[in-house]
């Protein structure tokens, strides 16, 4: 099985990677034409566009400024270890052995807005591009239309790599909405979680996106052979809910936390 999850707006260069093994992104030459149009754009551009902070959008500005090829461990980092989010607090990259690393190479794809899709150990340097954004391009009026069919494309070829057509959908709908599922060769499952909350069980937004990360984890270090193995997933509290789930939603719920 192969899982899906989205970036982080909060990246991590200063912490030195625990592992010394990289690759580079497989679409970075997507990236690199991408980029020529990011380039053009102004700090006060930017803070219209991503409904930035003037402080923010000059740190975004530098960025694309800055950012260049080739990717070297001296001038880029892990997208797994570089990324420091929610999802990734859950996921706990830095403490994943160097072959539990390898393992989710073939195993986990982060969708990413700037590099359409990465591998855990894909290689890459500060932005911050949301799939979401509303960026004119070459190809469109926005960042799905720039990547087109190459995002499923490439989740594809990974499918196909390693060995059977089920994607896990750990990603938020914004990134998952890059996916075109009906040129997917694969069959989509998606996992819900929901905390109780005055009586009720609802998916509270920073505890999904923690869950997702812990179910990533719980994959790497399972290794999971069918959608039915997901179901032991008890990380953080949650539990299987067999009666709210169905064939291709498999909801996790958890009791209120003290």
């Amino acid at each position: 099985m192969l899982a899906v999850i989205s970036p982080a707006k909060n990246l991590d260069f200063d912490t030195p990677p625990h592992v010394e093994a990289y690759t580079q992104p497989e679409l970075l030459e997507e990236a690199e034409l991408l980029m020529k149009t990011c380039r053009q754009l102004t700090p006060a551009d930017l803070a219209t566009l991503m409904k930035l902070s003037d402080k923010l959008a000059g740190l975004n500005a530098a960025r694309f400024a800055d950012w260049h090829t080739p990717f070297t461990p001296e001038s880029a980092k892990q997208a797994v270890l570089a990324f420091n989010g929610d999802v990734y607090t859950g996921l706990d990259a830095s403490s994943l052995s160097a072959s539990q690393l390898e393992y989710a190479q073939s195993h986990l794809a982060i969708l990413s807005g700037l590099y359409g899709l990465l591998r855990p150990l894909d290689l890459i340097q500060p932005y911050r591009l949301e799939m979401g954004t509303k960026l004119a391009n070459s190809r469109g009026k926005d960042l799905y239309a720039f990547w087109g069919s190459l995002i499923t494309e490439a989740l594809n070829d990974r499918l196909a790599e390693q060995g059977d057509n089920v994607l896990i959908n750990l990603a938020s709908n914004e990134y998952f909405k890059a996916v075109q599922k009906r040129g997917l060769d694969g069959r989509v499952i998606t996992p819900v979680f929901k905390d109780a909350k005055n009586g009720q069980y609802k998916i509270i937004s920073f505890y999904a996106k923690k869950a997702r990360g812990m179910m990533a984890r719980y994959m790497l270090e399972q290794q999971p052979k069918s959608p039915k193995d997901l179901q032991g997933f008890d990380l953080g509290g949650y539990r299987f809910s067999e009666s709210d789930s169905s064939e291709d939603t498999l909801v996790f719920l958890r009791e209120e936390q003290g």
